[in-house]
């Protein structure tokens, strides 16, 4: 038995290794938006945002996209002004996603 225990103990450790996290996290219910990266330039207009996001559920099956470059090449944003992030996590690994929102000029 002491070994079957000892799985148990390292499966529930990697298992949460690989959490959604942010600023702070609650262990029923999660959702925060925090920020992410400025352009330093500070010359771009913000006359586009969009989302890209990447889901968990049963910490089993993963899926989507959140990589800024995508998004903004995806939904036609030519300058990036900002890049921020969100988190929604239900239940622990229930269910979670992780967005990244990318603000920018449209062509």
């Amino acid at each position: 038995m002491k070994p079957f225990f000892k799985f148990i103990t390292l499966s529930l450790t990697l298992l949460m290794l690989h959490c959604a996290t942010g600023p702070t996290m609650g262990g029923l219910f999660t959702s925060i938006t925090f920020p992410g990266l400025i352009n330093p330039e500070n010359n771009v207009k913000v006359n586009k945002t969009s989302k890209g996001c990447q889901y968990s559920i049963l910490g089993l099956v993963g899926f989507g996209n959140a990589a800024a470059g995508s998004i903004a090449f995806e939904n036609g944003i030519i300058k990036v002004a900002t890049i921020d992030h969100s988190s929604l996590s239900i239940l622990g690994i229930t269910f979670r996603n992780y967005c990244t929102i990318v603000s920018g000029e449209q062509k």
